[in-house]
């Protein structure tokens, strides 16, 4: 297909390239024509469009400086433009990177230069990267595309700026004494780096200008070039000045240097503080010319906190949780929280009968962005709030730029009023909350620098920018705990509030006791059981919004929607009255800072009343794109279905199970167990050798593993005979012992018993052993028949299963998907709970022939394994190496289990299997919102949306 893209754009059919061959939509905006400065006229023709994603053909090369000035017209009413030039011979595809060097604000293409009819692979791929899916994308998806494809250098300059940053970081680092507080040294680098990074931004988004109003690109870098000493013996005295200068007003800057005085009155949070660096070197600045170089005003606003977590030490990392996070993925929580809404919204508007009609609805879509008030209540550098404000940003120039094209023509350069005073989105309806100062005080920043991002974006359109010094508006970024912070006190609830964010990740055995306090204090509980530490910004956030309506989303670990922690998650929150608006099934969460953390993660967000639900799966891997699914109601388990909680159960629901047992535990402090060193000593003692048995828990059934044990629950065997072996002597009398002096009653009474385990569930025949753990990377459950000489321990749960039916059944995929979807977890991997996974495991009603045919088919796995001598489970469900006569004996057994469910085409999903059980189990239970105030949605009711 790649092939056939690259023959479209050779032969030149470019409107049939993107509209037929890559699914774009068809042009709409007239042509553009200009005069070039030696006369000639060139005219460039919008071929397609996609959402306000301009493609525009230029039968011409008209060389840079006409390239440039034609991109400069196209920008009038294009600000998302790919614009191709061509000869016939040659093809240039430029998209735009903004710069504002050498005094202005200039488009800084990406650009790719194809000749036709060569073999030009890396051109091919670009296009097969911006074609579409035939459902289409939303236009943030559709942008990412495009800058992937063709905005190269700007990836670049992204991860060069975080390693920059961090070389910064260390090179002030070392010049602190070890004498100084760690407390203090962090706060000043900080700030310090914080400062750095927006003199840096300044230098190229036109923040400084001279009495004239002229830009002075480049201020900053050229104060370190020009007035520090090259060995950096000054470099910390120097921007000590500078910082004191850019605090101060006009009317209280005399006998400053020119150079001091060339910067204006910033009048920022980040400036009020007197820091004074220590003496520092030739490192530090050699590391901020070095970063001058870069162009900040394309740096993507993910860098902040991928900048963060590159100077921030792992084990730091992992105590507070931290995750940093890309624009696509951060984007998966705010496009189906509340932009997508505001996009569509905004679509309908410019498509209404009339001006009048499209103003009005355009207008009545603007307030509604100004009543929007943000908070992302764990915003580390502030990426969530970054790409919100951006966002919205975006789309209110989109409505400016309709209302004067509505209101004035296409060619329209202003609105009817100042545009710089009719802002809506200003930085003072963002709010944030931050346990650490540092990130906290790059977010604060960041904020700013996005704002004149934004700016500039603007000034392409409407040719000015609005001043922004000194500093008017900030987000308010509150650091603190948000646990501990009334959120209210922050900003106060109504239902325009969104939260969104990315809180940390904590699974219950890694909370910290502080932290274990504070969910059990934001739960108003003194048990959270198996709750992750993430639920507690649930909690805060159904007691922040009380009865208001609102949109609240969140980050969290998988293990939220899976698992013991479900229940007592989503009672409250449906109990409450919300509902899932939309969701991410487990998916990679990725961060773009080096050496980042990768964890598996869902995206939940919620409404009361969701006008409709939508459902992101990635049935080809947790590294692929997502695909939406339909659905008409999401379930706290991610499904498309009924609000269903699974409880353990004390029996089984299913009239075609049978009920398990547990395993034997010895209580024996470790005296009835043989280890391998004393296995000779056993053995050469003719009483003991007859009560030495295998002794089988799951790791040992799994990897082939060999224990041992002393059984003496044998008929006729007396505790006095016993005692003429040394070896069974000396064990029995420790095991008294210890048991007597347990401070636990029962155990005392073992006493009496000492030569039996203390819990003896053996069966009286060979059984079927399933491990208490399976491995989460596994396809299928590793059970196995087992013969009755070999003890199980607690780690294995048993049954007869004279047919084997029960081990067909926790052989299939059906039963896998549904212990990994309801069932706890070991660390990352499935633990397999009687009460929880086997008695609310719903399988139908099976027939007598449905019995003994998925029978046969498990007896094939069976044989499948023995066809393999030697090799351990382990070792035969390696889940890229099962050998193919077993994948191929499990395929049939999954197809005539999935046919038992209803289930009866090929290639079942994972969702399908997951939407199946949970039918199956409210058709057996009364599992649907048990305990909730209501067992249906309240009736909707009118409301204000954001």
């Amino acid at each position: 297909m790649t092939d056939s893209l690259v023959d479209q754009a050779d032969a030149e059919n470019f409107d049939h390239l993107f509209r037929i061959d890559l699914f774009w939509q068809s042009p709409d905006h007239p042509p553009i024509q200009i005069e070039l400065d030696d006369g000639f006229k060139v005219t460039a023709t919008n071929v397609s469009s996609y959402k306000g994603v301009r493609v525009w053909e230029v039968p011409a090369l008209p060389g840079s400086s006409g390239e440039a000035k034609l991109d400069q017209a196209i920008a009038k009413n294009s600000t998302n433009r790919l614009v191709i030039f061509h000869d016939g011979a040659k093809q240039v595809w430029r998209w735009p990177s903004r710069s504002s060097k050498d005094g202005g604000v200039i488009s800084r293409p990406a650009r790719h230069v194809h000749k036709v009819g060569s073999a030009d692979p890396q051109f091919g791929a670009k296009l097969d990267a911006i074609r579409l899916p035939e459902s289409g994308v939303d236009v943030n998806d559709l942008l990412s595309r495009v800058r992937g494809a063709f905005d190269v250098e700007t990836k670049k300059e992204t991860k060069r700026a975080s390693k920059l940053m961090a070389q910064m970081y260390a090179a002030v680092e070392k010049g602190y004494s070890s004498k100084v507080d760690p407390r203090v040294r962090d706060h000043e680098i900080s700030v310090t780096l914080a400062r750095v990074l927006f003199l840096l931004f300044g230098d190229d988004t036109e923040m400084w200008k001279d009495p004239s109003g002229e830009p002075l690109p480049d201020l900053f870098q050229d104060f370190i070039k020009d007035h520090t000493e090259r060995d950096g013996t000054d470099i910390a005295q120097r921007l000590n000045a500078l910082f004191e200068t850019l605090k101060r007003a006009p009317g209280d800057r005399k006998n400053l240097a020119a150079e001091l005085t060339a910067f204006p009155y910033v009048n920022g949070g980040i400036f009020n503080e007197s820091i004074t660096l220590p003496v520092l070197d030739i490192d530090f600045r050699k590391a901020i010319l070095d970063a001058s170089v870069v162009d900040w005003s394309t740096i993507s606003p993910a860098i902040f906190g991928s900048m963060f977590q590159s100077v921030r030490d792992a084990q730091t990392r992992r105590e507070l949780g931290e995750h940093y996070t890309s624009e696509e993925n951060i984007l998966k929580t705010l496009n189906p929280l509340f932009l997508d809404e505001l996009r569509a919204e905004f679509e309908a508007a410019v498509v209404r009968e009339t001006a009048q009609k499209r103003i009005n609805a355009l207008n009545a879509l603007w307030k509604r962005l100004g009543d929007i008030r943000y908070m992302d209540p764990a915003c580390g550098c502030g990426n969530f709030i970054i790409v919100a404000y951006r966002e919205l940003r975006d789309l209110e120039l989109r409505i400016m730029d309709e209302l004067a094209n509505n209101q004035q023509g296409e060619d329209a350069a202003t609105l009817d009023a100042d545009w710089t005073t009719l802002l809506k989105i200003t930085l003072d309806h963002f709010y944030g909350i931050e346990i650490d100062e540092w990130p906290a005080r790059i977010a604060e920043t960041a904020m700013f620098l996005m704002d004149r991002q934004c700016d500039l974006k603007m000034k392409e359109r409407f040719g000015a920018a609005p001043e922004r010094l000194p500093i008017q508006k900030s987000a308010k970024i509150v650091v603190g705990s948000a646990l501990r912070i009334d959120w209210a006190d922050v900003v106060a609830p109504t239902s325009s509030v969104i939260i969104a964010g990315n809180p940390p990740f904590l699974g219950h055995k890694e909370r910290s006791q502080v932290q274990g306090e504070e969910l059990k204090e934001a739960w108003g509980t003194s048990s959270v059981q198996h709750l992750d530490y993430v639920t507690a910004w649930y909690a805060k956030s159904l007691a922040y919004f009380g009865e208001l309506d609102g949109l609240w989303a969140f980050v969290s670990t998988n293990s939220v929607t899976q698992g013991e922690g479900v229940a007592p998650l989503f009672r409250p929150i449906l109990s409450a009255g919300w509902r899932i608006k939309f969701a991410h099934r487990s998916f990679r969460w990725e961060s773009e800072a080096t050496g980042a953390a990768a964890v598996h993660v869902t995206i939940v967000g919620f409404a009361r009343y969701p006008d409709t639900v939508r459902l992101f799966d990635y049935p080809t891997g947790l590294g692929a794109a997502p695909v939406e699914v339909p659905a008409t109601n999401i379930s706290p388990y991610l499904v498309d279905g009924p609000d269903v909680l699974v409880d353990g159960s004390r029996t089984v629901l299913s009239p075609s199970l049978a009920e398990l047992r547990a395993g034997s535990t010895p209580i024996d402090f470790g005296h009835l167990l043989v280890e391998d060193s004393d296995l000779p000593a056993v053995r050469a003692d003719p009483i003991a050798s007859k009560f030495l048995r295998p002794y089988c828990g799951g790791k040992e059934l799994i990897n082939g593993l060999e224990s041992w044990c002393l059984w003496m629950d044998v008929p006729g065997v007396k505790l006095n005979d016993l005692s003429k072996s040394p070896v069974l002597a000396k064990r029995i009398s420790s095991v008294r012992a210890d048991r007597e002096a347990s401070g636990r009653v029962a155990t005392q009474r073992l006493a009496a018993t000492p030569h039996l385990f203390g819990e003896r569930r053996q069966p009286s025949a060979d059984y079927l052993g399933i491990p208490q753990t399976f491995s989460d990377s596994r396809r299928f459950a590793t059970a196995a028949r087992v013969p009755i000489n070999v003890i199980a321990s607690i780690k294995l749960f048993t049954h007869p299963d004279p047919d084997g039916f029960l081990f067909a059944l926790i052989s299939s995929s059906m039963f896998i998907t549904w212990q990994k979807t309801i069932g706890g977890r070991l660390k990352s991997d499935p633990s397999f709970s009687s009460s929880l996974v086997w008695n609310t495991f719903p399988v139908p009603a099976v027939s007598a022939e449905q019995r003994v045919a998925i029978s046969a088919l498990g007896d094939r796995i069976l044989a499948a394994r023995e066809a393999h001598p030697g090799k351990t489970l382990a070792d035969l469900y390696k889940p890229d190496a099962m050998p193919g006569d077993l994948v191929a004996a499990h395929a049939k057994l999954d197809r005539a289990i999935d046919g038992m469910f209803g289930l009866h085409h090929d290639e079942v999903t994972s969702l399908e299997r997951q939407e199946t059980l949970f039918a199956k189990y409210l058709a057996l239970s009364s599992g649907l919102l048990r305990g909730l105030k209501s067992n249906a949605p309240a009736r909707k009711r009118a409301r204000t949306r954001p």
